[in-house]
């Protein structure tokens, strides 16, 4: 599909990798700025930025910063197959050796809703449930970490953000080499749908 096919395509709900990484700071930055106050609040901003300055310690981040990126995606492949109610072979993980760029991409489409839910678990367990315990314990080395994986998900929010109209009930699919999705329709949605339900189109429990 051409550039120009994609732009009015009203199923297309995706940006290309340059345009998600630009943007991705402006996503996940409301969020930090809001969590960053919040620990000078209490902690003061000298030791936030020792806490930035000690994360960046080369062993620290081979042992710390790294593993997290890979658990990024591992995050979104197990929040995406238990949404789904579908078994974790559905969902690809790998690495783009190009970029060297760890990746979750679901093989089948899903429900919105779903995922939703598999979108912005990274965001919820690497960035803000740590971002809040440091605040709460006072370890600023834990307070950047977290704060990084507040803005490593920038692009999740960006996917939400693109869906926010869907309804959860409307099936979309993972783009295989943009950020976001597409919606689903037609005959493709009632096998999809087929899968994910009984025959009488409930869901399946």
């Amino acid at each position: 599909m051409s550039s120009a096919a994609r732009a009015i395509d009203p199923a297309d709900r995706s940006l290309g990798m340059l345009t998600a990484n630009l943007l991705t700071v402006v996503a996940g930055g409301p969020l930090a700025a809001v969590l960053a106050a919040a620990w000078a609040a209490r902690w003061g901003w000298a030791s936030f930025a020792a806490g930035v300055y000690g994360l960046l310690d080369a062993k620290l981040l081979l042992l710390t910063v790294l593993p997290g990126i890979a658990a990024h995606e591992l995050v979104h492949a197990v929040a995406w197959a238990a949404a789904a109610r579908r078994p974790l072979g559905a969902i690809e993980v790998g690495i783009r050796w190009r970029s060297l760029a760890p990746y979750a991409h679901p093989r089948e489409p899903m429900p919105a809703g779903a995922y939703r839910v598999g979108a912005v678990m990274p965001l919820l367990l690497l960035g803000v449930v740590p971002s809040l315990a440091a605040i709460a314990a006072g370890a600023p080395r834990l307070m950047a970490w977290g704060l990084f994986f507040v803005f490593t998900a920038g692009g999740d929010v960006l996917v939400l953000w693109l869906i926010r109209r869907v309804p959860a009930g409307r099936l979309v699919e993972d783009h295989p080499t943009r950020v976001g999705c597409r919606l689903v329709g037609g005959q493709a949605e009632r096998r999809a749908a087929g899968r994910v339900g009984g025959s009488d189109g409930r869901a399946v429990r």
